[in-house]
C-alpha cells in the first residue's frame, strides 16, 4: 500500500467515525436504520472513488485531500468554506435530532430515493474526476492548467457542484428528515456564492475561461442558472 493510499484511507476512516458519532450520538441510539444505510452508501462510494484515483490519477487524489477553510488561499473562499462546513454539519445534525425527537414521518421509498441521489451525486463527481485532472479542493490554478470543455463540462460550467447538489439534497432524505432540508437551503446559498467568486477568479487568471463562459451558458443547472 502506498503512502498516499494509506493517508487517504485513514482520512476516510476518520470521517466515517466522526459522522457516525454525530448520527448516533445526538439521538443517543444505534437504532437508526436510515443512518446505517446512508453510511454504507456514502462510504462505499467514497472508497471506490479513492481506489479509482489511486490507480488512475494519484495527483488529483492528493490535491483533493487538501481542502477546507484553512487550505484556501483567498480570504473570501476561507469565509465561504467556513459556512459550507457549518452547513454540512447541520445537514447531519438536524436529521439526527429529528430522529431523536420524531419530528418527521417519511416513507421508506423517499428515504431510498435519498440514498439513490447520494449515489448519483458520487457518480457525477466520478465523471468530473475522469474528465478533469485539475479539480482541486481549493480555488487555485496549477501551472499547466487549461480550460476543460468536454464531457460534463459541455453541459454546465460546474458539474462537480451540480453532482454535489444532488448528493446534498439526498442526505437529509436518506436520513429520514424533512427538517434536514433547511440546512440544505443554506448550503445552496453558500454554493452559489462560491461559484460566483470562483468564476471571477478563473476569468482573471485562467486563459480561455471567458470564452468558455460564453460557449457554455449555464453554471449549475441547464436552462435555469
Amino acid at each position: 500500500m502506498s503512502v498516499l493510499t494509506g493517508k487517504a484511507l485513514r482520512s476516510l476512516a476518520g470521517l466515517l467515525l466522526a459522522i457516525a458519532a454525530l448520527l448516533f450520538g445526538l439521538p443517543w441510539t444505534l437504532d437508526y436504520w436510515q443512518a446505517w444505510v446512508f453510511l454504507a452508501v456514502y462510504f462505499s462510494a467514497s472508497l471506490l472513488i479513492i481506489f479509482y484515483l489511486v490507480r488512475r490519477d494519484p495527483g488529483l487524489l492528493e490535491r483533493r485531500m487538501r481542502g477546507g477553510p484553512l487550505a484556501e488561499k483567498e480570504t473570501t473562499q476561507k469565509i465561504i468554506m467556513v459556512f459550507a462546513s457549518l452547513g454540512f454539519l447541520g445537514l447531519l445534525a438536524v436529521p439526527a435530532l429529528d430522529h431523536r425527537f420524531s419530528w418527521s414521518h417519511m416513507s421508506p421509498l423517499v428515504i431510498l430515493a435519498g440514498d439513490i441521489l447520494v449515489l448519483l451525486g458520487w457518480f457525477a463527481i466520478y465523471r468530473v474526476f475522469r474528465e478533469n485532472s485539475f479539480t482541486s479542493a481549493t480555488i487555485e490554478l496549477a501551472d499547466d492548467q487549461k480550460v476543460i470543455s468536454t464531457g460534463p463540462y459541455a453541459v454546465v460550467r460546474h458539474p462537480m457542484y451540480a453532482g454535489s447538489l444532488a448528493m446534498l439534497v439526498g442526505i437529509p432524505l436518506a436520513l429520514g428528515s424533512w427538517w434536514g432540508l433547511i440546512p440544505f437551503g443554506a448550503i445552496v446559498a453558500v454554493l452559489v456564492w462560491r461559484i460566483v467568486d470562483e468564476e471571477s477568479f478563473l476569468a482573471r487568471r485562467l486563459a480561455g475561461y471567458t470564452a468558455y463562459k460564453e460557449k457554455v451558458r449555464y453554471r449549475l443547472i441547464p436552462h435555469l442558472w
